[in-house]
């Protein structure tokens, strides 16, 4: 990767992981409905702009419920229930396994050998976090955060269909998408008459984190994301994201207060060590791959 694009993948894996801090602050005036639901309305502006891209509604749909509006609001049902911000950031990191996971299972995709360890790894690692669960934030709170990973899984897969089409086009239109239905949960969900004076009384702060969340993390951040997967084999960039937990749980520590016990401790660096394994492992098939070639 040219020294610009690195430095690109690396801003993408921080602005990602400062989201998980922006998202407890906003938690703090908005619902998870609406937090979401601005998130996605300010990423969305752009359709004002481009064209729809060329793929059905029904694949429009299908990546932006799982990709986009069940991976985020799962997120900040979680978080607003008490699941730690640092812990967050590497459940939904956890994505890798089911990623691979789920295309194996409806795909045929068997994983190779290292990345069978990988899975191994990260499963035991998610099992030991499991241990910690009830004593700072409850079950149910862990189990709605699980569905941001295996959304965040689905969407990977559903992406597939969208191929060939502007990056920054397609992720405007999702977030679009996902905005509509959004706003009418929120609506229903809080009221019309709370809504309105939750985004009426917004304090400064709460507004510059949404346009974090929704301008920057979700917005450019995804297209510059977009952009480095059209221009390089995912093997080299994807490895990038497990910069993600560790930005989300130092941002945490700073900013909250935010410590691990050594059982949840050691069970995220393993979860992280085995979607290191998965990612890397990948990475050397690609490169192996491009190699033999060369050599033949």
């Amino acid at each position: 990767m040219k020294p610009a694009d690195v430095c690109i993948a690396v801003l993408v894996a921080v602005i990602w992981g400062l989201a998980f801090v922006a998202s407890r602050i906003a938690l703090n005036e908005f619902s998870p409905e609406l937090m979401t639901t601005l998130r996605f309305a300010i990423a969305a502006l752009p359709c004002l702009f481009v064209a729809r891209p060329k793929v059905s509604w029904t694949v429009l749909v299908s990546i932006s419920f799982t990709l986009f509006l069940g991976q985020f609001l799962a997120q900040a049902f979680a978080i607003a229930h008490g699941v730690p911000v640092g812990l967050s950031s590497v459940i939904v990191q956890s994505q890798a396994l089911f990623t691979i996971g789920f295309a194996a299972l409806l795909f045929r995709e068997r994983p190779g050998p290292w990345q069978t360890v990988g899975i191994g790894i990260a499963t035991v690692g998610l099992l030991m976090i499991c241990g910690t669960v009830g004593y700072d934030f409850s079950v149910s709170a862990f189990a709605i955060l699980m569905i941001s990973p295996l959304s965040f899984a689905a969407g990977n897969l559903l992406l597939r269909r969208a191929q060939g089409v502007p990056m920054f086009d397609l992720f405007a239109w999702l977030c679009l998408v996902a905005a509509v239905p959004l706003l009418a949960l929120t609506l229903v969900s809080n009221g019309p008459q709370p809504t309105w004076h939750a985004l009426t009384h917004m304090s400064l702060t709460g507004l510059m984190c949404m346009i974090g969340l929704g301008g920057v993390s979700t917005s450019i951040a995804y297209w510059l994301w977009g952009r480095l997967l059209r221009d390089y084999p995912a093997a080299q960039v994807v490895p990038f994201a497990l910069l993600v937990p560790f930005v989300g749980s130092a941002a945490s520590s700073v900013v909250f207060g935010e410590t691990f016990g050594p059982l949840r401790l050691a069970g995220m660096v393993t979860v992280v060590g085995g979607i290191a394994v998965m990612l890397l492992s990948k990475r050397s098939q690609a490169s192996e791959k491009q190699v033999l070639p060369k050599i033949a």
